[in-house]
Protein backbone atom coordinates (compact mmCIF):
# COMPACT_ATOMS: atom_id res chain seq x y z
CA UNK A 1 0.00 0.00 0.00
CA UNK A 2 1.22 3.37 -1.01
CA UNK A 3 2.69 5.61 1.95
CA UNK A 4 0.77 9.07 2.67
CA UNK A 5 4.42 10.58 2.24
CA UNK A 6 4.62 9.28 -1.07
CA UNK A 7 1.28 10.25 -1.73
CA UNK A 8 1.54 13.71 -0.65
CA UNK A 9 4.84 13.94 -2.63
CA UNK A 10 2.79 13.64 -5.69
CA UNK A 11 0.72 16.21 -4.86
CA UNK A 12 2.84 18.85 -4.05
CA UNK A 13 4.77 18.14 -7.35
CA UNK A 14 1.43 18.45 -9.27
CA UNK A 15 -0.01 21.68 -7.12
CA UNK A 16 3.70 23.61 -7.95
CA UNK A 17 2.48 22.89 -11.52
CA UNK A 18 -0.84 23.94 -11.07
CA UNK A 19 0.29 27.36 -9.38
CA UNK A 20 3.40 27.78 -12.25
CA UNK A 21 0.13 27.62 -14.85
CA UNK A 22 -2.23 30.06 -12.66
CA UNK A 23 -4.41 27.60 -12.28
CA UNK A 24 -7.33 26.84 -8.77
CA UNK A 25 -6.95 23.11 -9.03
CA UNK A 26 -7.96 20.39 -11.10
CA UNK A 27 -10.30 17.54 -11.33
CA UNK A 28 -9.06 13.79 -11.97
CA UNK A 29 -11.19 11.47 -13.33
CA UNK A 30 -9.34 8.84 -15.54
CA UNK A 31 -8.80 6.05 -13.12
CA UNK A 32 -5.03 5.59 -12.95
CA UNK A 33 -4.68 9.73 -12.27
CA UNK A 34 -6.95 9.13 -9.65
CA UNK A 35 -4.58 5.76 -8.44
CA UNK A 36 -1.65 8.13 -8.82
CA UNK A 37 -2.73 10.90 -6.35
CA UNK A 38 -4.68 8.41 -4.00
CA UNK A 39 -3.44 5.05 -3.92
CA UNK A 40 -7.11 3.59 -4.71
CA UNK A 41 -8.53 2.41 -7.59
CA UNK A 42 -11.65 2.76 -6.82
CA UNK A 43 -14.50 4.39 -9.36
CA UNK A 44 -13.78 7.67 -7.83
CA UNK A 45 -12.56 11.44 -9.16
CA UNK A 46 -10.41 13.27 -7.23
CA UNK A 47 -10.51 16.93 -6.82
CA UNK A 48 -7.10 18.19 -6.17
CA UNK A 49 -6.65 22.21 -5.16
CA UNK A 50 -4.00 24.33 -6.04
CA UNK A 51 -3.40 24.15 -2.31
CA UNK A 52 -4.45 22.37 0.68
CA UNK A 53 -5.94 18.66 0.94
CA UNK A 54 -6.84 16.71 -1.82
CA UNK A 55 -10.38 15.51 -1.54
CA UNK A 56 -11.62 11.80 -3.02
CA UNK A 57 -15.46 11.39 -3.97
CA UNK A 58 -15.98 8.17 -4.60
CA UNK A 59 -18.58 6.06 -6.05
CA UNK A 60 -17.98 2.64 -5.69
CA UNK A 61 -16.48 1.44 -3.62
CA UNK A 62 -16.26 3.86 -0.99
CA UNK A 63 -15.41 1.31 1.91
CA UNK A 64 -12.76 -0.04 0.09
CA UNK A 65 -11.50 3.25 -1.06
CA UNK A 66 -11.35 4.45 2.39
CA UNK A 67 -9.30 1.57 3.61
CA UNK A 68 -7.20 1.77 0.63
CA UNK A 69 -6.06 5.58 0.67
CA UNK A 70 -4.27 7.43 2.89
CA UNK A 71 -5.67 10.77 2.30
CA UNK A 72 -7.43 12.47 4.83
CA UNK A 73 -10.80 13.78 2.83
CA UNK A 74 -12.45 11.03 1.35
CA UNK A 75 -16.14 11.27 0.62
CA UNK A 76 -19.39 9.51 -0.86
CA UNK A 77 -19.91 11.47 -4.50
CA UNK A 78 -22.30 14.00 -3.92
CA UNK A 79 -25.54 14.96 -5.16
CA UNK A 80 -25.43 17.49 -8.66
CA UNK A 81 -26.97 19.98 -6.29
CA UNK A 82 -24.21 19.41 -3.37
CA UNK A 83 -21.17 19.40 -5.65
CA UNK A 84 -20.83 22.70 -6.45
CA UNK A 85 -20.37 23.61 -2.84
CA UNK A 86 -16.87 21.82 -2.90
CA UNK A 87 -15.59 24.67 -4.47
CA UNK A 88 -15.05 28.45 -3.75
CA UNK A 89 -16.56 31.31 -5.74
CA UNK A 90 -12.59 32.01 -6.41
CA UNK A 91 -11.73 28.83 -8.08
CA UNK A 92 -12.59 29.34 -11.24
CA UNK A 93 -10.01 27.49 -13.88
CA UNK A 94 -9.91 24.21 -13.07
CA UNK A 95 -7.46 21.29 -15.10
CA UNK A 96 -8.60 18.27 -16.68
CA UNK A 97 -6.81 16.04 -18.78
CA UNK A 98 -8.46 16.27 -22.11
CA UNK A 99 -5.80 13.61 -23.49
CA UNK A 100 -7.73 11.13 -21.54
CA UNK A 101 -11.35 11.07 -20.63
CA UNK A 102 -14.04 11.23 -22.73
CA UNK A 103 -16.17 14.91 -24.22
CA UNK A 104 -19.24 13.57 -22.17
CA UNK A 105 -17.19 13.69 -18.74
CA UNK A 106 -16.31 16.82 -19.81
CA UNK A 107 -19.53 18.28 -20.56
CA UNK A 108 -20.98 16.32 -16.95
CA UNK A 109 -18.58 18.54 -14.90
CA UNK A 110 -19.00 21.71 -16.69
CA UNK A 111 -22.43 21.61 -16.03
CA UNK A 112 -21.94 21.38 -12.38
CA UNK A 113 -19.75 23.90 -12.40
CA UNK A 114 -20.98 26.38 -14.45
CA UNK A 115 -19.01 29.76 -14.98
CA UNK A 116 -15.95 27.48 -14.83
CA UNK A 117 -12.87 27.34 -17.06
CA UNK A 118 -11.77 23.77 -18.13
CA UNK A 119 -8.01 23.70 -19.43
CA UNK A 120 -6.04 20.89 -20.44
CA UNK A 121 -3.43 19.24 -17.83
CA UNK A 122 -2.86 16.44 -19.84
CA UNK A 123 0.80 17.43 -20.47
CA UNK A 124 1.27 18.85 -17.27
CA UNK A 125 0.53 15.62 -15.53
CA UNK A 126 2.13 13.43 -17.58
CA UNK A 127 5.46 15.34 -16.63
CA UNK A 128 5.07 14.92 -13.42
CA UNK A 129 4.29 11.60 -13.35
CA UNK A 130 7.49 10.62 -15.77
CA UNK A 131 9.68 11.75 -12.88
CA UNK A 132 9.57 8.37 -10.50
CA UNK A 133 10.27 8.65 -6.87
CA UNK A 134 12.70 5.82 -5.06
CA UNK A 135 9.58 3.59 -4.00
CA UNK A 136 8.48 3.57 -7.82
CA UNK A 137 11.53 3.22 -9.10
CA UNK A 138 11.87 -0.18 -6.67
CA UNK A 139 8.26 -1.43 -7.68
CA UNK A 140 9.41 -1.53 -11.83
CA UNK A 141 12.56 -2.80 -10.66
CA UNK A 142 10.88 -5.65 -8.79
CA UNK A 143 7.98 -5.92 -12.14
CA UNK A 144 11.34 -6.42 -13.76
CA UNK A 145 12.39 -9.16 -11.93
CA UNK A 146 9.48 -11.23 -11.57
CA UNK A 147 9.22 -10.82 -15.77
CA UNK A 148 12.61 -11.91 -16.12
CA UNK A 149 12.18 -14.99 -14.62
CA UNK A 150 9.67 -16.04 -16.83
CA UNK A 151 12.08 -14.99 -20.14
CA UNK A 152 14.62 -17.58 -18.28
CA UNK A 153 11.78 -20.44 -17.69
CA UNK A 154 11.43 -20.04 -22.19
CA UNK A 155 13.54 -22.75 -22.78
CA UNK A 156 11.84 -25.28 -21.27
CA UNK A 157 8.74 -25.41 -22.94
CA UNK A 158 9.67 -23.51 -26.67
CA UNK A 159 9.40 -26.85 -28.77
CA UNK A 160 9.27 -27.05 -32.60
CA UNK A 161 5.50 -27.70 -33.65
CA UNK A 162 3.92 -25.94 -31.17
CA UNK A 163 1.94 -22.68 -32.29
CA UNK A 164 3.05 -19.29 -31.41
CA UNK A 165 -0.89 -19.31 -28.97
CA UNK A 166 -0.05 -22.19 -27.16
CA UNK A 167 3.25 -20.50 -26.54
CA UNK A 168 2.02 -17.42 -25.44
CA UNK A 169 -0.49 -18.93 -22.71
CA UNK A 170 2.09 -21.26 -21.50
CA UNK A 171 4.12 -18.05 -21.15
CA UNK A 172 0.80 -16.08 -19.84
CA UNK A 173 0.17 -18.86 -17.41
CA UNK A 174 3.61 -18.85 -15.67
CA UNK A 175 3.80 -14.68 -15.67
CA UNK A 176 0.44 -15.20 -13.60
CA UNK A 177 1.88 -17.62 -11.83
CA UNK A 178 4.63 -14.80 -10.51
CA UNK A 179 1.73 -12.26 -9.72
CA UNK A 180 1.23 -10.12 -12.94
CA UNK A 181 -1.89 -8.60 -12.69
CA UNK A 182 -2.92 -9.12 -16.01
CA UNK A 183 -3.34 -5.60 -16.90
CA UNK A 184 -1.46 -3.39 -19.01
CA UNK A 185 -2.72 -0.11 -19.20
CA UNK A 186 -2.27 2.09 -22.31
CA UNK A 187 -3.19 5.84 -22.25
CA UNK A 188 -3.40 6.66 -25.99
CA UNK A 189 -6.51 6.21 -28.10
CA UNK A 190 -7.33 2.90 -30.09
CA UNK A 191 -4.42 1.43 -28.48
CA UNK A 192 -4.52 -1.85 -26.19
CA UNK A 193 -2.88 -5.04 -26.05
CA UNK A 194 -3.92 -8.18 -25.28
CA UNK A 195 -2.83 -10.57 -22.42
CA UNK A 196 0.30 -7.91 -21.91
CA UNK A 197 2.40 -8.64 -24.80
CA UNK A 198 3.24 -10.83 -28.45
CA UNK A 199 4.94 -13.91 -28.81
CA UNK A 200 5.82 -14.55 -32.11
CA UNK A 201 7.93 -16.52 -34.32
CA UNK A 202 7.68 -15.31 -38.95
CA UNK A 203 4.25 -13.71 -38.09
CA UNK A 204 5.86 -11.27 -36.34
CA UNK A 205 6.90 -9.24 -39.69
CA UNK A 206 3.42 -7.90 -40.54
CA UNK A 207 1.85 -5.32 -40.35
CA UNK A 208 -0.92 -4.25 -37.66
CA UNK A 209 -2.48 -1.19 -35.91
CA UNK A 210 -0.31 -1.14 -32.60
CA UNK A 211 1.75 1.97 -32.68
CA UNK A 212 4.60 -0.21 -31.84
CA UNK A 213 7.91 -2.05 -34.45
CA UNK A 214 6.25 -5.85 -34.11
CA UNK A 215 2.12 -6.43 -34.31
CA UNK A 216 1.67 -10.12 -35.01
CA UNK A 217 -1.05 -11.98 -37.12
CA UNK A 218 -3.29 -12.24 -33.91
CA UNK A 219 -5.93 -14.45 -34.20
CA UNK A 220 -9.02 -12.52 -36.32
CA UNK A 221 -9.68 -9.54 -37.75
CA UNK A 222 -11.33 -8.17 -33.95
CA UNK A 223 -8.54 -8.91 -32.06
CA UNK A 224 -5.48 -8.23 -35.05
CA UNK A 225 -2.15 -8.52 -33.02
CA UNK A 226 -0.50 -10.86 -30.75
CA UNK A 227 0.22 -14.72 -31.44
CA UNK A 228 -1.46 -16.66 -33.90
CA UNK A 229 -2.14 -20.22 -34.83
CA UNK A 230 1.32 -20.60 -36.55
CA UNK A 231 3.70 -23.68 -35.88
CA UNK A 232 6.58 -22.45 -34.68
CA UNK A 233 9.35 -23.84 -37.10
CA UNK A 234 13.66 -24.52 -37.27
CA UNK A 235 15.39 -21.62 -37.82
CA UNK A 236 12.72 -18.83 -37.54
CA UNK A 237 13.38 -16.47 -34.69
CA UNK A 238 10.22 -16.27 -32.24
CA UNK A 239 10.07 -12.62 -30.51
CA UNK A 240 8.63 -12.80 -27.18
CA UNK A 241 7.72 -8.83 -26.26
CA UNK A 242 6.07 -9.08 -22.96
CA UNK A 243 5.40 -6.83 -19.99
CA UNK A 244 4.85 -7.85 -16.66
CA UNK A 245 2.46 -5.57 -14.12
CA UNK A 246 2.69 -5.49 -10.21
CA UNK A 247 1.26 -3.57 -8.00
CA UNK A 248 0.04 -1.23 -10.74
CA UNK A 249 3.66 -0.67 -12.43
CA UNK A 250 4.68 -1.99 -15.96
CA UNK A 251 8.41 -3.53 -16.68
CA UNK A 252 8.59 -4.26 -20.60
CA UNK A 253 11.25 -6.65 -22.27
CA UNK A 254 11.91 -8.39 -25.25
CA UNK A 255 13.76 -11.22 -26.26
CA UNK A 256 14.86 -13.61 -29.25
CA UNK A 257 14.09 -17.59 -29.25
CA UNK A 258 15.25 -19.51 -31.84
CA UNK A 259 15.17 -23.30 -32.45
CA UNK A 260 18.43 -24.06 -34.85
CA UNK A 261 20.11 -21.56 -36.23
CA UNK A 262 19.04 -17.54 -37.73
CA UNK A 263 19.34 -16.51 -40.73
CA UNK A 264 22.87 -14.63 -41.52
CA UNK A 265 20.71 -11.34 -42.79
CA UNK A 266 18.54 -11.41 -39.22
CA UNK A 267 21.92 -12.20 -37.16
CA UNK A 268 23.26 -8.98 -38.47
CA UNK A 269 20.01 -7.09 -38.08
CA UNK A 270 20.03 -8.05 -33.86
CA UNK A 271 23.52 -7.47 -33.50
CA UNK A 272 22.55 -3.90 -35.38
CA UNK A 273 19.71 -3.71 -32.72
CA UNK A 274 22.09 -4.16 -29.54
CA UNK A 275 24.13 -1.64 -30.43
CA UNK A 276 21.63 0.63 -31.07
CA UNK A 277 20.27 -0.42 -27.21
CA UNK A 278 23.91 0.21 -25.85
CA UNK A 279 24.22 3.56 -27.83
CA UNK A 280 20.80 4.64 -26.04
CA UNK A 281 21.55 3.59 -23.22
CA UNK A 282 24.31 5.80 -22.92
CA UNK A 283 22.45 8.79 -23.66
CA UNK A 284 19.72 8.45 -20.94
CA UNK A 285 21.32 11.49 -19.25
CA UNK A 286 19.73 14.56 -17.52
CA UNK A 287 19.25 17.16 -20.20
CA UNK A 288 19.63 15.16 -23.34
CA UNK A 289 17.24 15.93 -26.19
CA UNK A 290 14.96 12.54 -26.61
CA UNK A 291 14.81 13.52 -30.52
CA UNK A 292 17.94 13.52 -31.10
CA UNK A 293 18.26 9.79 -29.24
CA UNK A 294 15.85 8.77 -31.98
CA UNK A 295 17.35 10.57 -34.95
CA UNK A 296 20.56 9.54 -34.00
CA UNK A 297 19.60 5.45 -33.64
CA UNK A 298 17.62 6.21 -37.09
CA UNK A 299 20.85 7.02 -38.51
CA UNK A 300 22.52 4.04 -37.10
CA UNK A 301 19.60 1.30 -38.87
CA UNK A 302 20.31 3.10 -41.99
CA UNK A 303 23.91 2.82 -42.41
CA UNK A 304 23.85 -0.48 -41.06
CA UNK A 305 21.74 -0.81 -44.24
CA UNK A 306 18.36 -2.18 -42.39
CA UNK A 307 16.52 1.50 -42.42
CA UNK A 308 13.82 0.45 -44.42
CA UNK A 309 12.83 -1.96 -41.34
CA UNK A 310 13.78 -0.12 -38.32
CA UNK A 311 10.81 0.19 -35.82
CA UNK A 312 8.02 -1.60 -38.23
CA UNK A 313 7.41 -3.05 -41.53
CA UNK A 314 8.65 -1.29 -44.55
CA UNK A 315 6.33 2.12 -45.15
CA UNK A 316 4.93 2.02 -41.38
CA UNK A 317 7.39 2.09 -39.49
CA UNK A 318 7.08 3.68 -35.78
CA UNK A 319 8.85 7.16 -35.61
CA UNK A 320 10.52 6.30 -31.70
CA UNK A 321 13.16 4.27 -30.11
CA UNK A 322 11.76 4.37 -26.52
CA UNK A 323 8.92 5.17 -24.53
CA UNK A 324 8.02 6.08 -21.19
CA UNK A 325 6.71 3.43 -19.03
CA UNK A 326 5.36 3.08 -15.41
CA UNK A 327 1.59 2.95 -14.31
CA UNK A 328 1.03 3.16 -18.50
CA UNK A 329 2.76 1.31 -20.81
CA UNK A 330 2.88 5.10 -22.88
CA UNK A 331 4.08 7.21 -20.74
CA UNK A 332 6.31 10.51 -20.80
CA UNK A 333 9.03 10.66 -22.19
CA UNK A 334 9.33 9.23 -25.58
CA UNK A 335 12.18 9.00 -27.22
CA UNK A 336 10.75 10.47 -31.02
CA UNK A 337 10.84 12.95 -33.66
CA UNK A 338 8.80 16.10 -32.85
CA UNK A 339 9.82 14.99 -28.93
CA UNK A 340 12.08 18.07 -28.21
CA UNK A 341 12.35 17.48 -23.95
CA UNK A 342 15.37 17.08 -22.27
CA UNK A 343 15.67 13.53 -19.82
CA UNK A 344 15.39 14.00 -16.71
CA UNK A 345 16.67 11.72 -13.48
CA UNK A 346 13.91 9.32 -12.25
CA UNK A 347 12.75 8.64 -15.60
CA UNK A 348 11.66 5.40 -17.14
CA UNK A 349 11.88 4.14 -20.27
CA UNK A 350 11.63 1.10 -22.08
CA UNK A 351 13.77 1.07 -25.08
CA UNK A 352 13.19 -1.28 -28.03
CA UNK A 353 15.16 -1.12 -31.36
CA UNK A 354 13.61 -3.61 -33.43
CA UNK A 355 13.82 -4.52 -37.33
CA UNK A 356 11.52 -6.75 -39.21
CA UNK A 357 12.40 -8.14 -42.38
CA UNK A 358 9.82 -9.55 -44.18
CA UNK A 359 9.65 -13.13 -45.40
CA UNK A 360 11.79 -14.11 -42.63
CA UNK A 361 10.82 -12.39 -39.26
CA UNK A 362 11.57 -10.07 -36.93
CA UNK A 363 14.53 -9.59 -34.22
CA UNK A 364 15.28 -7.00 -31.68
CA UNK A 365 15.81 -6.08 -28.07
CA UNK A 366 14.16 -4.54 -25.31
CA UNK A 367 14.92 -3.59 -22.10
CA UNK A 368 13.49 -0.82 -18.97
CA UNK A 369 16.02 1.87 -17.82
CA UNK A 370 15.92 4.28 -15.76
CA UNK A 371 17.55 7.67 -16.35
CA UNK A 372 20.60 8.49 -14.49
CA UNK A 373 23.71 11.26 -14.39
CA UNK A 374 25.60 7.88 -15.50
CA UNK A 375 23.53 6.56 -18.14
CA UNK A 376 20.47 4.42 -18.03
CA UNK A 377 20.01 1.56 -15.44
CA UNK A 378 19.05 -1.42 -16.47
CA UNK A 379 16.12 -2.49 -14.59
CA UNK A 380 15.66 -6.02 -16.45
CA UNK A 381 18.59 -7.24 -15.95
CA UNK A 382 19.43 -10.98 -17.90
CA UNK A 383 21.15 -11.66 -20.78
CA UNK A 384 19.82 -9.86 -24.00
CA UNK A 385 21.54 -12.42 -26.12
CA UNK A 386 19.20 -14.81 -28.37
CA UNK A 387 18.61 -17.99 -26.96
CA UNK A 388 19.81 -20.92 -28.93
CA UNK A 389 17.65 -24.20 -28.68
Amino acid sequence: MLTRTEIMHRVTMMQAQLQAKGMDGALFVFPIDVFYFSGTRQNATLWLPMVGEPVLLVRKSFSRARAESVLNDIRPFPSSKEFPALFGEQQLKIGFTFDAVPVQQLNFYSKLLPGREFIDVSSVLREVRSIKSLYELQQIKACGDALSSVYLQVPEFLNEGMRELDLSAEFEYRLRRAGHEGITRMRAYSQELSGGGLAVSAGGASYGFLDGPVTGKGLSTASPQGASRDVIVRNVPVLLDYTGTFNGYISDMTRIFVIGTLDPELVRAFNLALEIQNFVQSELKPGVICEEVFFKALEMAEKGGFGSSFMGMPGEQARFVGHGIGLELDEFPVLAQGFKMPLQSGQTIAVEPKFNIPGKGAVGIENTFAVTPDGGLKLTDIPDEVVYL
